[in-house]
């Protein structure tokens, strides 16, 4: 069992508290595309897995684990590809620039990171989000320094699950696949990290996803990232 040198994190429902986060901007979003429709709105939203009666997203729906193009894709159907180009840069801007003004980190997450950092990981983000609204983010809650590069789904040809973010930071960093820790709170995580031939793949309870949900495909399923570092060492 190689030692795992290195992490991948995706960032919402993992170092960002997904709904508290995401919540308003998925409505601000909704609001835009149904052209100021609240009831048509509010079906756009249940589309891209909002459950309204428990005021959250559903584990592995659109908007938890897809990208701005997939919610273009589902709201916009009929569009033609340059629309749908248009939106998508709509969408961008609008998780780019709310969603990291909005960020809202998880408990215990910038101690788990600088842990992480002080035990000589190397740290990134693989996202579905744009890489421009990861990095923002990232800046925002005042940790980018403790990361080496931040993936986001216009960074690589094809973003999670395939095993494209898994590959691209193993270039950047030399590290091998199986040294490599993929940490997410939804499946896409996880199918990404068996793809790219992760040597860990970490399910966390602290976004979207369910126990029932990412047990079946996880190595190791904890509460949030607070439990990482503990996690870690216990494997050395």
């Amino acid at each position: 069992m190689a030692r795992i040198r290195g992490i991948l994190f995706d960032k919402d429902g993992t170092l960002v508290d997904f709904n508290a986060t995401w919540l308003a901007v998925a409505r601000l979003m909704a609001m835009e595309a149904a052209d100021g429709d609240r009831s048509k709105a509010d079906a756009l939203l249940s589309a891209a897995g909002l459950d309204f009666v428990a005021g959250c997203f559903k584990p592995d729906s659109v908007f938890a684990a897809g990208t701005n193009m997939d919610v273009v894709r589902l709201w916009f159907p009929e569009l033609e590809s340059e629309a749908q180009k248009e939106a998508l840069t709509r969408f961008d801007r609008i998780t780019s620039d709310q969603g990291s003004a909005m960020a809202v980190a998880l408990p215990g997450m910038a101690d788990a990171l600088s842990a992480l950092h002080a035990g000589d990981y190397r740290l990134a983000v693989a996202t579905n989000d744009s890489t421009a609204g990861a990095e923002k983010t990232l800046a925002a809650l005042g940790v980018a320094q403790l990361f080496v590069a931040a993936y986001g789904y216009d960074a690589v040809a094809n973003p999670k699950p395939a095993p494209d973010t898994v590959r691209a930071f193993c270039d950047l960093t030399g590290l091998k696949p199986a040294e490599v820790a993929m940490v997410g709170d939804n499946r896409h995580d996880l199918e990404m990290a068996r793809a790219g031939g992760c040597g860990l793949a970490v399910g966390v309870l602290s976004g979207t996803g369910t126990r029932d949900s990412l047990a079946p495909m996880a190595d190791l399923v904890l509460d949030s990232i607070a439990d990482l570092p503990a996690a870690l060492s216990s494997r050395h």
